[in-house]
C-alpha cells in the first residue's frame, strides 16, 4: 500500500507594487484559472505583495472558495500562498 504524495507544482505572481481593488483582482482571476488544479492539489499559487490589504482580501477571498491560505512576512513583503483546502 504505497500511497504516492505528490508535490505540487509552485506557481508564482509577484504582484508587488500592485494596490487593491487590483491585487484581490489579479489574484481572483488566477484562482478561476487554476480551479481545477488547486482542487485536485496539483498546483500551489505563490502571490508576493507588499499591499497590506491583500494580506486580507486574498486570503478571504480564497477561504470563501474553499481554498487553504498560508500568510508569512518576508523581509519587506508577504507571501501568500494559496493551496487545495482541507476538508
Amino acid at each position: 500500500m504505497d500511497k504516492e504524495q505528490k508535490t505540487p507544482q509552485i506557481i508564482e505572481f509577484d504582484i508587488r507594487g500592485q494596490l487593491c481593488p487590483a491585487t484581490l483582482l489579479i489574484a481572483l482571476k488566477e484562482l478561476n484559472r487554476c480551479k481545477e488544479q488547486l482542487h485536485n492539489g496539483e498546483i500551489q499559487l505563490v502571490f508576493k505583495t507588499d499591499n497590506r490589504d491583500a494580506t486580507i482580501t486574498i486570503p478571504d477571498a480564497a477561504e470563501n472558495m474553499g481554498y487553504g491560505v498560508e500568510v508569512r512576512r518576508v523581509d519587506n513583503y508577504y507571501l501568500l500562498v494559496v493551496e487545495q483546502g482541507h476538508s
